[in-house]
């Protein structure tokens, strides 16, 4: 990865879905995570539309290579009058960590809801993430609400 240009971070987009999809899927992998196949697509489909608002995301790019992926969702809140952006999913291909890629994709989601007027960005992650834990203890702050679902 040293030999590669300095990536850049930039919006997803419809071209970019074969390498998202990858990307996606070693990022659901890690989570020990199946998903119908269909999803894939509903959700890259969703991301990547310029025009469809409640989701987006980002990707960090070298040399015509992604490295890494972020998906954001916009959503009302109850307690606010503006929206706020869910951080969904966070993912730095192997090859490439270390290197400051998933702080820079997270900063691209506070820049984004920055200039969009969005009330704040929260994201969740597991317990034992402790790598990227180190990372989210730096550029975030954590709370004390405890997940759960049916």
């Amino acid at each position: 990865m040293s030999q590669l240009a300095k990536p850049v971070i930039r919006p997803l987009t419809p071209a970019d879905q074969q390498q998202w999809e990858r990307l996606w899927r070693e990022y659901l992998d890690f989570y020990q995570s199946e998903l119908n196949e269909d999803i894939y697509e509903q959700t890259f489909q969703k991301l990547s539309q310029s025009d469809y608002e409640a989701m987006f995301g980002f990707v960090a790019e070298s040399e015509g290579k992604l490295l890494g992926i972020v998906n954001c969702i916009n959503h009302d809140h109850g307690w606010k009058t503006q929206q706020v952006v869910y951080l969904q999913d966070l993912y730095v291909s192997a090859d490439a960590r270390k290197l400051g890629l998933g702080q820079a994709l997270i900063e691209a989601v506070y820049e984004y809801a920055d200039q969009n007027n969005k009330a704040n960005v929260y994201w969740m992650t597991q317990t034992s993430n402790t790598t990227a834990r180190k990372l989210y203890d730096r550029i975030g702050t954590q709370t004390d609400f405890i997940k759960y679902q049916r």
